[in-house]
Order: C-alpha cells, then sequence, then structure tokens
C-alpha cells in the first residue's frame, strides 16, 4: 500500500458508483479509471475535493449539486409521440431506444409516460436537474508526470489491477 497522499499533481485511480438523492445505482466503474488531482480532468469538482488529502484504500462518499453534475434538463431532448407511430418494444415505461440526430449523435431515449395515447420520450441524462452521489474508493495514487498534468489524464491508462477480497 502506498503512503503517497491525494493532492495536486498526483495520478489517482477510483472504482467509483454514481447513485440518485435515494440511493439507486445508475452507473458503476469497478475497473479503476485514473486521472490526474488538480487538472481539470473532467472528474466532478466535489469529487476531487473529497478525495483530496485521501490515500490508497480511502472510501469517500461526495454530494455533487444538479448543476455541476449532469446539468438542467434540456426540453428539446424530450419528445412526444403518438403510440400507433412507435413499435411495440418502445410502448412501455422505462423501454429505451438509441437515436441517432442530425449531428449524427447517438442519443438513447427513455420512455417516461404513456398517456391518452401519446408517449413521451427523454433523452437526457435521468439525474439531469437532480444532485448525485459518488461513492469512491482509492486504488492507487503516484505523482503524475509533466505530460500527465497537462493531459489531466494518466498516460498508461494501464490501472492497477484490483485485489479480490
Amino acid at each position: 500500500m502506498s503512503d503517497d497522499i491525494i493532492r495536486t499533481g498526483k495520478v489517482v485511480y477510483i472504482t467509483y458508483s454514481v447513485l440518485d438523492e435515494h440511493g439507486n445505482i445508475f452507473g458503476q466503474q469497478d475497473m479503476p479509471t485514473g486521472y490526474v488531482q488538480g487538472s481539470h480532468s473532467g472528474l466532478f469538482a466535489a469529487v476531487e475535493r473529497a478525495l483530496e488529502g485521501k490515500r490508497e484504500g480511502d472510501q469517500v462518499e461526495a454530494t455533487v449539486p444538479a448543476e455541476e453534475a449532469f446539468g438542467d434538463p434540456d426540453p428539446n431532448l424530450i419528445i412526444t409521440e403518438l403510440l400507433e407511430n412507435l413499435p411495440p418494444m418502445l410502448r412501455s415505461v422505462g423501454a429505451q431506444a438509441e437515436m441517432q440526430n442530425d449531428a449524427g449523435d447517438i442519443l438513447t431515449f427513455r420512455v417516461v409516460e404513456i398517456k391518452d395515447g401519446e408517449v413521451t420520450l427523454d433523452g437526457n441524462n435521468p439525474l439531469a436537474g437532480k444532485p448525485c452521489v459518488v461513492a469512491a474508493t482509492v486504488v492507487s495514487v503516484r505523482d503524475a508526470t509533466a505530460a500527465e498534468m497537462r493531459a489531466g489524464f494518466p498516460d498508461d491508462q494501464n490501472a492497477p489491477k484490483p485485489t479480490l477480497q
């Protein structure tokens, strides 16, 4: 186990889960993923703050406000269609379909409501407009190289293997 403490300029590998405010898991990363502390890597700022000063093996939970997490829902990503115009696989709440926009981006739309012969599909992240909790475990910590500091991510991305317990 390393004695390195997480601070600016350290490569940190973590595993994590993203939960809603009720504790439901919306995402989970069991393979260690790396970033460089303090380098604007894209990791939620609340999670970086919670990890500051921690060591290998430590666990943290950080509440991430909606505006810092997935932002506000985009009303342009909420579509209402007649039930009869949709294939049978999209005629139940919770069903999902991938759709491509004019820019070529592929988005996942979820059926969120069926009412009066109409189906409402939502392409926003399910946590848009809501706070979330990130529960993270520190897998390893080491010094970052100058190139890693500039990039915000480890050069190797060959994360340490998690130990099975």
